[in-house]
């Protein structure tokens, strides 16, 4: 391989665009070897991949940490993902008390916690006041302009958060701290009723994350409060919900049915087992943003008018399928696929290229496709949000 100045010899096995029939040619660069080796789908693309599909994965390995004492912090919106124009997505880590101080949104924020465990606070519109520990699973949502906090707690914790606009930036909030330091002291003497004095040692710009003792128990922290607490819980227990199970894997949905004030966000937690494959379909209702937790895998967008384009994705890429777009999601590995669907909806909604084929006339199915009984004998009228080959035996969907 060629070598320019300062270029250096990659050791491993070097993967040259080049298909099995001899399409393609070698690249000697310069070239992210390393990066051609994550993206296969990419560097080789399907034969079936054609036309011009805007870019559809962003990892949040290339985005700006915001360093804090307290945690960390890092988003992929409009300004990463230009596609991703109905979801904005932050990843969070908090120190063992760490804060992400007082503060609220414009947008609604959807959590999901991915390690580790956080105690959340917040106070409706009505005086009403709520206060939860959650752990891995758990989901919160708090609607737009309702103040809340989040702090670690034993542990620490690592967490997602999804606003519902594209355009969000974590960076732009409500802060409380924020908004003490741009008031002047006057002003906030008259509004508490105390001296001015009690000012002295406020913030002089937005704290936003910050280092404290971790929080003792949830009993020794609440507050009183006559108005009494929310009427509908800010929390959900996710991977609590008995899963729909198929033969490829598992599928937990949420979102205003079983989450009543999650109302903007809806989302399904899906497990591809190895070998399985999140079943072709799209959705009727919004934009699909994904968030992939764990394993390898690859996403087909199919975008009409002859045009379809393949990612590889692993654990921490930003995937997404504009609105009505068919897909599928593969795993291409050895351990289990996890990852989250999100959507700007109050329901969860996909269609079904297999149930909808199974529920049309068999002569059309048959005239439209020029196919015959192999496939349409195999045609389901049930739903399986995840399939493998061969078939096993058919899912279960608990109650």
């Amino acid at each position: 391989m060629n070598q320019y100045p300062g270029q250096q010899p990659f050791a491993g096995r070097i993967p040259q665009p080049i298909r099995p029939d001899g399409a393609g040619a070698t690249d000697f660069g310069p070239r992210d070897v390393l990066r051609d080796m994550e993206n296969p789908d990419m560097l080789v693309p399907p034969v079936t991949d054609a036309g011009l599909v805007p870019n559809l994965k962003f990892s949040f390995s290339d985005t700006h940490m915001q360093l804090n004492h307290g945690g960390w912090s890092r988003e992929v919106t409009v300004r990463e993902l230009p596609i991703a124009t109905t979801l904005a997505g932050v990843n969070m880590r908090l120190t063992p008390g760490g804060v992400r101080e007082l503060h609220w949104h414009k947008q609604a924020e959807w959590g999901f916690v991915i390690m580790g465990g956080v105690r959340l606070t917040a106070v409706d519109q009505n005086g009403r006041n709520f206060i939860a520990d959650v752990g891995v699973g758990d989901l919160w949502y708090f609607p737009p302009g309702i103040p809340h906090s989040i702090q670690g707690l034993e542990e620490g914790a690592e967490f997602l958060l999804v606003f519902d606009d594209g355009s969000f930036s974590d960076l732009d909030t409500f802060s409380i701290s924020d908004w003490f330091a741009h008031t002047p002291k006057e002003v906030l003497s008259a509004n508490f009723g105390v001296p001015e004095s009690a000012f002295a040692n406020i913030p002089t710009e937005q704290v936003y994350m910050y280092q404290a003792a971790v929080p003792g128990p949830i009993e020794s922290q609440k507050v009183p409060d006559p108005y009494g607490t929310v009427p509908l819980s800010f929390t959900h227990r996710l991977l609590a919900q008995e899963p729909i199970r198929t033969p490829g894997g598992t599928v937990r949905i949420v979102d205003s049915t079983n989450f009543p004030i999650s109302v903007t966000i809806a989302a399904a937690l899906v497990e591809i087992k190895p070998g399985g494959m999140r079943e072709l379909h799209w959705h009727p209702n919004n934009d699909e943003w994904q968030y992939y937790l764990s394993g390898t895998g690859r996403m087909t967008a199919f975008a009409s008018n002859g045009t379809a384009r393949t990612f590889d994705v692993r654990a921490g890429d930003v995937g997404y399928v504009p609105f009505a777009f068919g897909h599928y999601v593969q795993n291409t590995g050895n351990d289990s696929l996890w990852f989250l669907e999100m959507f700007k909806s109050d329901r969860f909604a996909d269609v079904s290229l297999n149930q909808w084929m199974a529920l049309t006339p068999r002569e059309l199915v048959q005239t439209n496709l020029n196919v015959g009984p192999e496939l349409l004998d195999a045609l389901r009228k049930e739903k399986w949000p995840v399939v493998r080959f061969p078939n096993f035996p058919s899912p279960t969907r608990s109650s």
